[in-house]
């Protein structure tokens, strides 16, 4: 089965050595995901505008991967804080409204910036 690393070029992918995303055949998994974009976080102390940032940076990973959001069966978000939960389920319905893969929503003690509000990690199946 053909393995095809997809990187978005950050220094934390060299640094601590993965890939924002990983396709084996039809199979594709994207990395935990923030609202980073080169050494800016986007949406300080915004939850619903770090999940929009966020979503938009999966669904190009999965466009390189050469998939689509509609290929998405697994969703994990991680909130620092779970009172977020309403801002994000609201970007997330909007994303995943006739999609509706299977999800998690786990608040955790933080990331590593203070910034960071979220982090989100994506399954995606193709049919080829």
């Amino acid at each position: 089965m053909k393995r095809l690393n997809i990187r978005s070029n950050t220094k934390w992918e060299d640094l601590i050595s993965y890939s924002r995303a990983v396709r084996s055949g039809n199979h594709i998994e994207v990395s935990g995901t923030t609202a980073v974009d080169g050494d800016k976080i986007i949406g300080r102390g915004d939850p619903s505008a770090q999940a929009v940032f966020i979503f938009n940076k999966i669904g190009k990973a999965l466009q390189d991967a050469g998939a689509e959001m509609k290929h998405v069966v697994r969703t994990r978000i991680f909130l620092r804080n779970i009172s977020d939960w309403e801002a994000v389920g609201k970007i997330y319905a909007e994303v995943f409204r006739d999609i509706n893969p299977a999800a998690s929503m786990i608040e955790v003690g933080g990331f590593i910036h203070p910034d960071m509000l979220m982090e989100i990690e994506v399954t995606a199946i193709t049919e080829s």
